[in-house]
């Protein structure tokens, strides 16, 4: 039963890499940007989501204030920044963006200290299935696990099924193309841009109840994340879900059942599928 939990628990964890990589594999498949501060903002719906509650007391009207001011933020950064590098080289998209890194980094400091923050998990689900007479599970874990489902069918509905994701994978393939038949590629690309933010922060805000928020904590998840990336294949939304999966269920399962191996297993995976499939495990949108 205690696998079982583990399991779970490592599923939740992996659909949560999933919300988050899915923005960061948008923008680097379509947009051709290496986002190195893509983890900056899973910090900042974090932190939002901390400061909306505080000042509100409700975390339902939190989240869509808080993805308000995401989607508004990143429609300007990437007018004012990023459109900028679309037709530059890729080292010009690091530096930027591991500039991007150090601003909010301070601006968090300095708004909001270098304290641990939490938010507490609303009461409506602040309660747990049992699963035996000693065990039970968090009924906010699995609500983080719909959710992150759910929107994995969204996005793959929009994409796949919709004129505007005709669009954008069209966008992805060959950008004068779409321009010269009548397309504004600039709009298409600012949403994909926004929306990718907006993913970032919606995780960060709905994993800051079982995660608390402090400093650092974008970068720290930002690495794994483009695991993520590499291993799903570059602008692939259903190879992000297929290798979320797979790092979630093998990070949280190695560090609880052989922890001496936790540190690189995830790396080992990550090698072991690249030797097999150099370029990931699919390929485009």
């Amino acid at each position: 039963m205690e696998f079982l939990i583990q399991l779970l628990n490592s599923i939740q964890y992996g659909l949560l890499l999933f919300l988050l990589a899915s923005g960061l594999t948008l923008v680097f498949g379509i947009m051709g940007v290496i986002n190195m501060a893509h983890g900056s903002f899973y910090m900042i719906g974090a932190y939002l989501a901390y400061w909306l509650t505080s000042k509100i007391g409700n975390f339902w009207l939190a989240i869509p204030l808080g993805l308000a001011i995401v989607i508004l933020l990143g429609v300007v950064i990437e007018a004012v920044l990023f459109r900028r590098l679309y037709r530059r080289d890729h080292l010009q998209q690091v530096l930027l963006t591991f500039g991007l890194i150090l601003i909010f980094e301070e601006l968090r400091s300095i708004l909001f200290g270098d304290e641990v923050q939490g938010v507490a998990v609303p009461a409506i689900l602040n309660n747990s299935i049992p699963l035996t007479d000693n065990l039970s599970y968090p009924v906010y874990r699995l609500f983080i696990s719909m959710t992150c489902l759910l929107i994995a069918g969204a996005m793959y509905w929009l994409i796949q099924k919709t004129r505007l994701g005709m669009m954008i994978r069209a966008g992805s393939s060959n950008r004068r193309m779409v321009q010269s038949l009548g397309i504004n590629i600039n709009r298409i690309y600012s949403l994909v841009f926004a929306v990718g933010l907006a993913l970032a922060a919606f995780a960060g805000m709905i994993a800051a109840p079982v995660s608390s928020v402090y400093p650092g904590m974008g970068n720290q998840i930002l690495i794994i994340c483009f695991v993520v990336v590499v291993i799903g294949g570059i602008g692939s939304i259903k190879g992000a879900l297929v290798a979320a999966l797979m790092i979630g269920i093998t990070d949280t399962l190695s560090k609880v059942f052989l922890p001496d191996f936790s540190g690189f297993a995830v790396y080992l995976l990550m090698a072991i599928i690249l030797l097999w499939r150099p370029q990931g495990l699919f390929k485009g949108v």
